[in-house]
């Protein structure tokens, strides 16, 4: 275990962490630090300083808002999408890199003091050998090291690294050119360098950006997603370096809050539609399965945008697949239904896809890139669009 004086003492550099996750790991990795910096200031140590809360009205400015927000507890830039290669083979592939204040040692001048820790987690999805490739890597912010840049996305990890094109970010607020991405990933078995087109402004989710997760709106997060982005570059397998070429979805989140209480895990779908358009869902569940929040935004191929709330959506699992490992039961197959009728279909691009991070954040869910269909007239159903699909929450409650 890491001890609070370890932090503060600098005694913990770089590190290597054997375990998976997106979301799941940033979080859990939060309330850990958070309960250790309360231990201590309930044993006689200096009180922590506060969060900022996320309140709703607070616009979200662009180009700033596409940096880092230091002042809270936790923040992901998190991409996924698919990848074609020149042979047509599809694969799925995860890209995080994410920002924790730990109130950990923020009077103290030293540059080697861990106020803010980076994190970063890739994974590719490859149907030829059933199985995610997976790796990922964290340190304390250092300069040279590992740092997350107030004012444009340029988030590092030692050689890992998501950058936002010098000179794109002015250009990202218009609507006729969107700015560019560049990621490089180098792992064991798997690396990627791949370049995001963002041919459109952000979405902004929730209301204009606030995005409120529980009944009580204290439980939210600033949070915009850039669907559609145009992806080429190289992806390496085992030493082997494809061209490929596909499309992705950024959300970039910021909070101070954690998981509400009465909340056992969540379900999220980043989809982008073949007509150009994007629909993000999610639901909070409780232990006993039941939703207890729910949320939603349909974008347009031309911007216009379409807010669920939570009375207008509904996640229905079809079809289950327990892990051979686990022995975890997933819902890996849903129908969706929204206000107004629509009903929609999602199948994963392969049934194992989970991710076991019990090594690390204790923690074991499904994430993977997943097909959705709809209903057509004459019967039978068309493909409309490719994505992701988060589930946590079916091993365990996550402790936060």
């Amino acid at each position: 275990m890491i001890t609070v004086k370890q932090w503060r003492t600098g005694g913990i550099g770089a590190m290597t962490w054997i375990g998976h996750g997106a979301r799941v790991w940033l979080l859990v990795l939060g309330v850990v630090l958070a309960m250790a910096v309360r231990a201590e200031s309930e044993a006689g140590g200096e009180a922590a300083p506060a969060y900022p809360a996320v309140l709703a009205g607070r616009p979200l400015v662009f180009p700033h808002d596409f940096g880092a927000h230091p002042e809270y507890r936790t923040e992901w830039w998190y991409i996924t999408g698919w990848l074609r290669d020149k042979a047509g083979v599809e694969r799925g592939f995860q890209l995080t890199f994410f920002r924790v204040r730990t109130l950990i040692g923020e009077d103290n001048r030293s540059t080697f003091a861990p106020r803010q820790l980076v994190l970063a987690h890739a994974a590719v999805a490859d149907p030829a050998t059933g199985r995610l490739r997976h790796a990922e890597h964290s340190a304390r912010a250092y300069p040279g090291l590992a740092n997350a840049v107030v004012g444009s996305t340029n988030v590092t990890v030692g050689a890992w690294s998501l950058k936002m094109e010098e000179g794109s970010a002015a250009g990202e607020a218009s609507t006729e050119n969107g700015g560019r991405y560049r990621s490089h990933i180098e792992a064991e078995d798997f690396g990627f360098s791949l370049s995001f087109d963002a041919p459109r402004p952000p979405l902004l989710n929730g209301r204009a950006g606030f995005s409120q997760k529980a009944p009580d709106p204290i439980n939210a997060s600033y949070y915009y997603s850039r669907p559609q982005l145009r992806v080429s570059g190289t992806l390496r397998l085992d030493g082997v370096a494809s061209e490929v070429n596909g499309h992705a979805w950024l959300d970039h989140e910021w909070s101070s809050e954690i998981l509400p209480a009465g909340a056992r895990g969540w379900d999220w779908i980043g989809i982008n539609l073949h007509d150009g358009g994007s629909l993000m869902l999610f639901q909070m569940r409780d232990t006993e399965g039941r939703a207890i929040w729910a949320a939603g935004t349909l974008g347009g191929a031309t911007g216009q945008t379409r807010t669920y709330v939570a009375d207008e959506l509904r996640f229905e699992p079809v079809r289950y697949w327990s892990s051979p490992r686990t022995g975890v039961r997933y819902p890996v197959e849903w129908r969706l239904h929204l206000a107004g009728g629509r009903s929609l279909h999602l199948r994963p691009l392969m049934d194992d896809q989970e991710l076991d991070s019990r090594a690390s954040t204790g923690a074991v869910y499904w994430e993977g890139a997943v097909r959705l269909y709809e209903p057509v007239q004459e019967g039978g159903e068309r493909e409309i669009g490719q994505g992701y699909l988060e589930m946590t929450g079916y091993a365990q409650r996550l402790d936060m």
